[in-house]
């Protein structure tokens, strides 16, 4: 097959990269043509591609003049640079299938009629709830918000959801009246949802379910082994942000009598404050790579305690993958991935009370976080697997192309 793979960047900067690469690598490993559109950045790895790539643009840099400040707006919403040179690509390699990752902003949705035009079957990969928010995450001010949900996207300006900025607001709520007065994600022929939780969310407010196709996050499970080692801590590891659930952590932690020293492995805009207000408690910093591995692998168990509705956690997924038992917030699309009293513990997101109980439950028995880390990764192994998720995902394309 020939396959186009679109996301704005071509470098590891977060989850929805992770899983851009990881499909494309499997793709190019077994025979398929893989084309590459992307942005122009500094950190791109290599592509025989690039240049047909966008020009790059950093949205959070500070325009000098109102030209500049116009120009920028309506590229944030309408890429005719992007229109332009995919349509280049187009015409001389031709693919049946263009998968879109994260697209917004940089490349917009401005591509997906360009790609309808010339006969390319489209998927989209729902990473976000960008097509019923305009600030992708149904947050305001790092609180959960069901404001806009597909259709009173004005409401991201009244309400300032962007950092506070009303111009913000009112820039991402033109950007969504625009893509929905033109249909571009209508043109889309298939969505592949990494969790239920977001198809169902996603069909109740803005698109056909008919058009959802649920395919959880792959892990490659080679990468990946059961550590058969406890050194008795516990692990949180991710962004130090209230959205996170971090505070409500660090109080049910306080109430433990009992403890496992507790870890904290990763970066944000609490991270100084809460530092010095847990003496206590180990502040690792921000962490990657063989590092992060080894502090995950040598857990006792993790904490994902977000109140926002995660998708489908990578967090969960790496500490399965190593065995590790989760205790989990019973929302988004963490329910999902975590069996509860199997695989780990849910609890209600935001009640410390309920966090402390189930942390409690396996701090005291060394035998049941034993048994869940092996029943954890058992579900990976079958649910979860890179080389799974990658098969049905040439299988879907193959069923597409045919239609």
């Amino acid at each position: 097959m020939k396959v186009l793979f679109v996301n704005k960047f071509f470098f590891p900067n977060g989850g929805s990269e992770t899983v851009f690469f990881q499909e494309r690598e499997f793709l190019m490993k077994h025979g398929h043509h893989v084309m590459d559109f992307s942005m122009q950045h500094p950190n791109n790895l290599p592509s025989e591609y690039s240049k047909y790539f966008v020009s790059n643009v950093d949205y959070h840099e500070k325009k000098h003049t109102f030209f500049d400040k116009s120009k920028a707006a309506l590229k944030f919403v309408h890429n005719q640079e992007a229109i332009r040179n995919i349509s280049k690509l187009l015409s001389i390699e031709k693919p049946q299938i263009a998968h879109l990752h994260n697209i917004y902003h940089q490349i917009t949705p401005a591509v997906i009629p360009v790609l309808k035009k010339a006969g390319v079957k489209v998927i989209l990969t729902l990473h976000d709830y960008k097509l019923i928010c305009p600030s992708y995450y149904l947050l305001c001010d790092e609180t959960m918000c069901k404001a806009c949900v597909g259709k009173h996207f004005y409401r991201a300006a009244l309400r300032r959801c962007q950092n506070g900025s009303l111009s913000a607001g009112v820039l991402l709520a033109a950007e969504a009246y625009w893509h929905s007065f033109f249909r571009n994600y209508e043109m889309v022929d298939l969505f592949l949802a990494p969790s239920h939780f977001i198809a169902n969310i996603m069909a109740r407010y803005r698109i056909n379910k008919r058009k959802i196709v649920v395919l959880h996050n792959g892990i490659d499970t080679t990468k990946y082994q059961l550590s058969g080692v406890d050194k008795d801590y516990i692990i949180y590891f991710g962004r130090i942000a209230k959205v996170k659930g971090i505070n409500t952590l660090l109080s049910a932690y306080k109430g433990l009598k009992s403890k496992l020293p507790l870890r904290i492995v990763g970066a944000g805009p609490y991270k100084d404050k809460l530092q010095t207000q847990h003496p206590d408690i180990e502040f690792t910093g921000y962490c990657s790579g063989n590092k992060l591995k080894q502090l995950i692998s040598e857990a006792s168990f993790s904490i994902v305690p977000s109140e926002w509705y995660e998708n489908c956690s990578m967090s969960v997924l790496e500490s399965m993958a190593y065995g590790k038992p989760v205790v989990g917030s019973n929302i988004g699309g963490i329910p999902e991935q975590i069996a509860d009293g199997r695989s780990g513990f849910l609890f209600e997101q935001g009640n410390a009370a309920d966090l402390e109980k189930k942390m409690i439950r396996l701090i005291q028995e060394s035998k049941l976080r034993r048994d869940m880390g092996q029943a954890g990764r058992r579900i990976i192994e079958k649910k979860y697997s890179l080389i799974e998720h990658c098969n049905t995902l040439t299988g879907i394309y193959k069923q597409l192309i045919n239609q």
